[in-house]
Protein backbone atom coordinates (compact mmCIF):
# COMPACT_ATOMS: atom_id res chain seq x y z
CA UNK A 1 0.00 0.00 0.00
CA UNK A 2 2.87 2.38 0.65
CA UNK A 3 5.26 1.21 -2.39
CA UNK A 4 6.53 3.98 -4.15
CA UNK A 5 7.86 1.90 -7.00
CA UNK A 6 5.32 3.42 -9.38
CA UNK A 7 6.24 6.92 -9.56
CA UNK A 8 9.78 5.50 -10.45
CA UNK A 9 10.33 7.28 -13.85
CA UNK A 10 7.43 8.79 -14.22
CA UNK A 11 6.81 12.21 -14.82
CA UNK A 12 5.07 14.11 -12.29
CA UNK A 13 3.66 17.93 -12.65
CA UNK A 14 2.81 19.96 -9.28
CA UNK A 15 1.59 22.94 -9.18
CA UNK A 16 1.80 25.00 -5.70
CA UNK A 17 5.21 23.07 -5.72
CA UNK A 18 6.98 25.92 -3.53
CA UNK A 19 4.23 25.82 -1.19
CA UNK A 20 4.86 23.73 2.27
CA UNK A 21 2.55 20.57 1.03
CA UNK A 22 3.91 20.86 -2.27
CA UNK A 23 8.01 20.48 -1.29
CA UNK A 24 7.04 18.05 0.75
CA UNK A 25 5.18 16.04 -1.97
CA UNK A 26 8.19 17.08 -4.57
CA UNK A 27 10.92 15.49 -1.64
CA UNK A 28 8.52 12.27 -1.51
CA UNK A 29 8.67 11.94 -5.75
CA UNK A 30 12.07 12.82 -6.17
CA UNK A 31 13.44 10.59 -3.53
CA UNK A 32 10.99 7.66 -5.60
CA UNK A 33 12.83 8.30 -8.33
CA UNK A 34 9.95 10.23 -10.35
CA UNK A 35 10.93 13.35 -12.75
CA UNK A 36 9.37 16.19 -11.20
CA UNK A 37 7.86 19.06 -12.94
CA UNK A 38 7.09 22.64 -10.70
CA UNK A 39 4.80 25.42 -11.99
CA UNK A 40 3.70 27.50 -8.78
CA UNK A 41 4.76 31.81 -8.03
CA UNK A 42 7.93 32.23 -6.06
CA UNK A 43 8.01 30.38 -2.45
CA UNK A 44 5.16 32.29 -0.40
CA UNK A 45 7.40 33.20 2.63
CA UNK A 46 11.00 33.57 4.00
CA UNK A 47 11.75 31.55 5.24
CA UNK A 48 10.66 28.88 3.34
CA UNK A 49 10.24 24.94 3.04
CA UNK A 50 11.11 24.74 -0.48
CA UNK A 51 14.33 26.65 -0.47
CA UNK A 52 15.81 25.07 2.72
CA UNK A 53 15.09 21.56 1.81
CA UNK A 54 17.51 22.46 -1.28
CA UNK A 55 14.83 20.21 -3.49
CA UNK A 56 14.72 22.97 -6.50
CA UNK A 57 18.36 21.11 -7.72
CA UNK A 58 16.37 17.89 -8.10
CA UNK A 59 13.55 19.18 -9.74
CA UNK A 60 12.51 21.21 -12.78
CA UNK A 61 10.88 24.05 -11.31
CA UNK A 62 9.18 27.16 -13.33
CA UNK A 63 8.21 29.78 -11.56
CA UNK A 64 4.83 30.77 -13.15
CA UNK A 65 1.08 31.99 -12.07
CA UNK A 66 -2.33 29.28 -12.35
CA UNK A 67 -3.89 32.46 -14.07
CA UNK A 68 -1.13 32.75 -17.30
CA UNK A 69 -2.86 29.99 -19.36
CA UNK A 70 -0.61 30.49 -22.22
CA UNK A 71 2.55 30.04 -19.74
CA UNK A 72 1.24 26.93 -17.75
CA UNK A 73 0.10 24.93 -20.95
CA UNK A 74 4.11 25.65 -22.50
CA UNK A 75 4.71 23.53 -19.59
CA UNK A 76 2.51 20.84 -20.14
CA UNK A 77 3.21 20.61 -24.24
CA UNK A 78 7.58 20.79 -23.40
CA UNK A 79 6.97 18.06 -20.19
CA UNK A 80 4.32 15.90 -21.30
CA UNK A 81 3.15 14.81 -17.74
CA UNK A 82 1.80 11.48 -17.43
CA UNK A 83 0.30 12.34 -13.36
CA UNK A 84 -0.59 15.99 -12.35
CA UNK A 85 -1.21 17.45 -8.63
CA UNK A 86 -3.30 20.38 -8.63
CA UNK A 87 -2.28 22.33 -5.00
CA UNK A 88 -1.42 25.48 -6.04
CA UNK A 89 -4.21 28.04 -4.40
CA UNK A 90 -4.26 31.36 -2.16
CA UNK A 91 -4.62 29.43 1.34
CA UNK A 92 -5.16 31.56 3.75
CA UNK A 93 -8.45 32.49 5.02
CA UNK A 94 -8.15 35.97 6.29
CA UNK A 95 -6.14 36.69 3.44
CA UNK A 96 -9.02 35.77 1.54
CA UNK A 97 -11.26 38.27 3.15
CA UNK A 98 -8.53 40.90 2.43
CA UNK A 99 -8.56 40.07 -1.80
CA UNK A 100 -11.62 37.92 -2.24
CA UNK A 101 -10.94 38.92 -6.41
CA UNK A 102 -7.20 37.58 -6.30
CA UNK A 103 -8.56 34.61 -4.33
CA UNK A 104 -11.18 33.38 -6.54
CA UNK A 105 -9.05 34.05 -9.53
CA UNK A 106 -6.34 31.88 -8.01
CA UNK A 107 -8.28 29.29 -6.89
CA UNK A 108 -11.01 28.86 -9.54
CA UNK A 109 -9.57 30.23 -12.79
CA UNK A 110 -6.45 28.67 -11.85
CA UNK A 111 -8.45 25.32 -11.59
CA UNK A 112 -9.80 25.82 -15.16
CA UNK A 113 -6.27 26.52 -16.31
CA UNK A 114 -4.79 23.35 -15.30
CA UNK A 115 -7.71 21.36 -16.29
CA UNK A 116 -7.89 23.21 -19.48
CA UNK A 117 -3.99 22.16 -19.50
CA UNK A 118 -5.16 18.63 -18.60
CA UNK A 119 -7.62 18.55 -21.12
CA UNK A 120 -5.70 19.33 -24.09
CA UNK A 121 -2.25 17.20 -22.86
CA UNK A 122 -2.93 13.43 -24.22
CA UNK A 123 0.19 12.18 -21.64
CA UNK A 124 -1.42 13.04 -18.47
CA UNK A 125 -3.49 10.14 -17.14
CA UNK A 126 -4.70 10.99 -13.32
CA UNK A 127 -5.33 14.46 -12.51
CA UNK A 128 -5.74 15.07 -8.19
CA UNK A 129 -6.99 18.49 -7.28
CA UNK A 130 -6.42 18.61 -3.68
CA UNK A 131 -9.50 21.39 -1.69
CA UNK A 132 -9.84 21.54 1.51
CA UNK A 133 -11.97 20.02 4.14
CA UNK A 134 -13.76 23.49 4.21
CA UNK A 135 -15.40 22.96 1.01
CA UNK A 136 -18.99 22.24 2.71
CA UNK A 137 -22.02 23.86 3.92
CA UNK A 138 -21.22 24.19 7.45
CA UNK A 139 -23.52 25.50 10.34
CA UNK A 140 -21.02 24.76 13.26
CA UNK A 141 -23.35 21.12 14.22
CA UNK A 142 -21.48 19.90 17.22
CA UNK A 143 -19.63 16.54 16.21
CA UNK A 144 -20.97 16.24 13.00
CA UNK A 145 -18.57 14.62 10.77
CA UNK A 146 -19.19 15.61 6.63
CA UNK A 147 -19.53 12.69 4.40
CA UNK A 148 -18.64 13.23 0.46
CA UNK A 149 -22.13 13.49 -0.60
CA UNK A 150 -22.89 16.53 1.23
CA UNK A 151 -23.71 20.38 0.03
CA UNK A 152 -20.44 21.87 -0.91
CA UNK A 153 -20.74 25.77 -0.04
CA UNK A 154 -17.85 27.45 1.85
CA UNK A 155 -18.65 30.65 3.81
CA UNK A 156 -15.69 32.58 3.58
CA UNK A 157 -13.88 33.43 0.33
CA UNK A 158 -11.53 30.74 0.78
CA UNK A 159 -13.49 28.53 1.24
CA UNK A 160 -16.64 29.32 -1.10
CA UNK A 161 -13.67 29.48 -4.20
CA UNK A 162 -12.22 26.16 -2.94
CA UNK A 163 -16.07 24.77 -3.55
CA UNK A 164 -16.15 26.11 -6.66
CA UNK A 165 -12.90 24.57 -7.88
CA UNK A 166 -14.32 21.44 -6.54
CA UNK A 167 -17.54 21.64 -8.76
CA UNK A 168 -15.00 23.22 -11.75
CA UNK A 169 -13.70 19.92 -11.35
CA UNK A 170 -16.84 17.67 -11.64
CA UNK A 171 -18.02 19.85 -14.22
CA UNK A 172 -14.79 19.08 -16.11
CA UNK A 173 -14.77 15.05 -15.28
CA UNK A 174 -18.23 14.44 -16.66
CA UNK A 175 -17.81 16.79 -19.64
CA UNK A 176 -14.52 15.95 -20.83
CA UNK A 177 -13.12 12.64 -19.31
CA UNK A 178 -15.41 10.20 -19.86
CA UNK A 179 -13.83 8.25 -22.63
CA UNK A 180 -11.21 6.63 -19.69
CA UNK A 181 -7.94 9.28 -20.77
CA UNK A 182 -7.69 10.63 -18.09
CA UNK A 183 -8.48 9.84 -14.39
CA UNK A 184 -9.87 12.94 -12.15
CA UNK A 185 -10.56 12.74 -8.04
CA UNK A 186 -10.54 15.87 -5.88
CA UNK A 187 -9.06 14.81 -2.06
CA UNK A 188 -10.37 17.20 0.82
CA UNK A 189 -7.94 17.28 3.18
CA UNK A 190 -8.19 18.58 6.78
CA UNK A 191 -5.30 20.85 8.26
CA UNK A 192 -1.84 20.02 8.40
CA UNK A 193 0.69 20.51 10.43
CA UNK A 194 4.36 19.38 9.87
CA UNK A 195 8.46 20.85 9.92
CA UNK A 196 8.48 23.51 7.31
CA UNK A 197 5.28 25.32 7.40
CA UNK A 198 5.93 29.10 7.98
CA UNK A 199 2.58 30.68 6.94
CA UNK A 200 0.87 33.52 8.39
CA UNK A 201 -2.18 32.89 10.33
CA UNK A 202 -1.70 29.34 10.86
CA UNK A 203 -1.48 27.98 14.44
CA UNK A 204 1.82 25.58 14.32
CA UNK A 205 4.07 28.52 12.40
CA UNK A 206 2.68 30.94 15.42
CA UNK A 207 3.83 28.67 17.74
CA UNK A 208 7.28 28.13 15.96
CA UNK A 209 7.44 31.92 15.85
CA UNK A 210 6.91 32.11 19.46
CA UNK A 211 10.08 29.66 20.43
CA UNK A 212 12.20 31.93 18.26
CA UNK A 213 11.14 35.25 20.31
CA UNK A 214 11.08 33.56 23.27
CA UNK A 215 7.69 34.39 23.83
CA UNK A 216 4.01 32.85 24.65
CA UNK A 217 2.57 31.91 21.92
CA UNK A 218 -0.64 34.18 21.07
CA UNK A 219 -3.77 31.65 20.05
CA UNK A 220 -6.71 33.31 18.25
CA UNK A 221 -9.04 30.83 18.71
CA UNK A 222 -8.23 28.02 21.17
CA UNK A 223 -12.01 26.55 21.16
CA UNK A 224 -12.29 25.97 17.43
CA UNK A 225 -11.95 22.33 16.73
CA UNK A 226 -10.35 20.91 13.73
CA UNK A 227 -9.04 17.89 11.89
CA UNK A 228 -5.34 18.00 12.60
CA UNK A 229 -2.81 15.91 11.02
CA UNK A 230 0.67 15.35 10.08
CA UNK A 231 1.59 16.20 6.32
CA UNK A 232 3.10 13.66 5.52
CA UNK A 233 -0.72 11.49 6.03
CA UNK A 234 -2.55 13.78 3.25
CA UNK A 235 0.03 13.52 0.86
CA UNK A 236 0.60 9.68 0.59
CA UNK A 237 -2.92 9.44 -0.04
CA UNK A 238 -2.47 11.72 -2.62
CA UNK A 239 0.14 9.81 -4.15
CA UNK A 240 -2.28 6.39 -3.74
CA UNK A 241 -5.28 7.90 -5.19
CA UNK A 242 -3.16 9.08 -8.55
CA UNK A 243 -1.93 5.67 -8.99
CA UNK A 244 -4.47 3.25 -8.45
CA UNK A 245 -6.81 5.84 -10.37
CA UNK A 246 -3.99 5.62 -12.88
CA UNK A 247 -4.47 1.86 -13.27
CA UNK A 248 -8.28 1.47 -12.97
CA UNK A 249 -10.84 4.14 -13.41
CA UNK A 250 -13.22 2.85 -10.71
CA UNK A 251 -10.77 4.87 -8.27
CA UNK A 252 -11.92 8.01 -9.62
CA UNK A 253 -14.06 10.05 -6.43
CA UNK A 254 -14.04 12.89 -4.15
CA UNK A 255 -12.58 11.99 -1.04
CA UNK A 256 -12.00 13.17 2.30
CA UNK A 257 -8.71 13.12 3.59
CA UNK A 258 -8.59 13.14 7.40
CA UNK A 259 -7.67 11.91 10.81
CA UNK A 260 -10.00 9.62 12.91
CA UNK A 261 -11.94 10.97 15.84
CA UNK A 262 -9.16 10.84 18.31
CA UNK A 263 -6.95 13.75 16.34
CA UNK A 264 -10.08 16.26 15.90
CA UNK A 265 -9.09 18.48 18.48
CA UNK A 266 -9.33 22.28 19.37
CA UNK A 267 -6.93 24.56 18.89
CA UNK A 268 -5.77 25.54 22.39
CA UNK A 269 -5.50 21.44 23.31
CA UNK A 270 -2.64 21.33 20.07
CA UNK A 271 -0.99 24.08 21.28
CA UNK A 272 -0.70 23.15 24.18
CA UNK A 273 0.64 19.40 23.38
CA UNK A 274 2.74 21.62 21.62
CA UNK A 275 4.21 22.98 24.70
CA UNK A 276 4.73 19.70 26.42
CA UNK A 277 6.79 18.68 23.60
CA UNK A 278 9.36 21.23 23.17
CA UNK A 279 9.49 22.06 26.77
CA UNK A 280 11.40 24.60 28.42
CA UNK A 281 8.24 25.87 29.74
CA UNK A 282 6.71 26.83 26.45
CA UNK A 283 3.65 28.32 27.25
CA UNK A 284 0.59 30.07 25.05
CA UNK A 285 -2.22 32.69 25.92
CA UNK A 286 -5.74 33.17 25.08
CA UNK A 287 -5.65 36.39 22.51
CA UNK A 288 -9.38 36.07 20.47
CA UNK A 289 -8.96 38.75 18.40
CA UNK A 290 -13.00 39.17 16.82
CA UNK A 291 -11.62 38.73 13.74
CA UNK A 292 -13.93 37.82 10.67
CA UNK A 293 -15.87 34.42 10.71
CA UNK A 294 -14.55 30.80 10.71
CA UNK A 295 -16.42 27.87 11.62
CA UNK A 296 -16.16 26.84 15.24
CA UNK A 297 -16.05 23.10 14.82
CA UNK A 298 -15.17 21.51 11.47
CA UNK A 299 -14.67 17.40 11.03
CA UNK A 300 -14.65 14.90 8.25
CA UNK A 301 -15.90 11.97 8.07
CA UNK A 302 -13.01 9.47 6.35
CA UNK A 303 -14.97 6.35 6.36
CA UNK A 304 -14.53 6.08 1.97
CA UNK A 305 -10.63 6.13 2.10
CA UNK A 306 -10.62 3.36 4.82
CA UNK A 307 -13.33 1.14 2.53
CA UNK A 308 -11.82 1.71 -1.01
CA UNK A 309 -8.03 1.94 -0.10
CA UNK A 310 -7.75 0.25 3.46
CA UNK A 311 -5.95 3.06 4.75
CA UNK A 312 -5.16 3.70 8.61
CA UNK A 313 -4.16 6.78 9.82
CA UNK A 314 -0.29 6.40 10.57
CA UNK A 315 1.01 9.26 12.83
CA UNK A 316 -1.72 10.15 15.40
CA UNK A 317 -1.92 13.65 17.26
CA UNK A 318 0.87 13.57 19.79
CA UNK A 319 3.26 11.95 16.96
CA UNK A 320 2.10 14.43 14.68
CA UNK A 321 3.05 17.30 16.87
CA UNK A 322 6.66 15.39 18.19
CA UNK A 323 7.88 15.16 14.55
CA UNK A 324 7.07 18.74 14.12
CA UNK A 325 9.30 19.77 16.75
CA UNK A 326 11.56 17.69 15.62
CA UNK A 327 11.58 19.22 12.37
CA UNK A 328 11.81 22.39 14.10
CA UNK A 329 14.22 21.56 16.70
CA UNK A 330 17.03 20.40 12.88
CA UNK A 331 15.64 23.91 11.54
CA UNK A 332 17.03 26.06 14.37
CA UNK A 333 20.06 24.21 14.84
CA UNK A 334 21.39 23.04 12.18
CA UNK A 335 19.74 24.13 9.03
CA UNK A 336 22.32 21.99 6.48
CA UNK A 337 20.55 18.67 7.80
CA UNK A 338 16.87 19.63 6.83
CA UNK A 339 16.72 17.53 3.76
CA UNK A 340 18.22 14.49 5.44
CA UNK A 341 15.64 14.89 8.45
CA UNK A 342 12.72 15.17 6.05
CA UNK A 343 14.00 11.99 4.50
CA UNK A 344 14.31 9.91 7.37
CA UNK A 345 11.06 11.22 8.24
CA UNK A 346 9.61 10.43 5.24
CA UNK A 347 11.50 6.38 5.76
CA UNK A 348 9.71 6.38 9.15
CA UNK A 349 6.47 6.92 7.93
CA UNK A 350 6.51 4.78 4.93
CA UNK A 351 7.98 2.13 7.53
CA UNK A 352 5.24 2.13 9.66
CA UNK A 353 2.96 1.72 6.99
CA UNK A 354 4.41 -1.25 6.11
CA UNK A 355 4.81 -2.75 9.71
CA UNK A 356 1.07 -1.57 10.39
CA UNK A 357 0.02 -3.70 7.19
Amino acid sequence: MMDLSFYKNKTVLITGHTGFKGAWLCKILVDAGATVVGYSLKPPTEPNLFTLSGIEKEIVSVIGDVRDFEKMKAVFDKYQPEIVFHLAAQPIVRDSYKEPKYTYETNVIGTVNVLECVRLTDSVKSFLNVTTDKVYFNDDAPNHAFKEDEPLDGYDPYSNSKSCSELVTHSYKKSFFQDGRCAVSTARAGNVIGGGDFANDRIIPDCVRAVECRKKIAVRNPYSTRPYQHVLEPLFIYLLIAEKQYADEKYEGYYNVGPDDCDCVNTGELVTRFCNAWGEGLTWENLSDGGPHEAAFLKLDNGKIKSVFGWRPRWHIDEAVCKTVDWTRVYMTDKNNIANEMREEIKEFLDYGRRSR
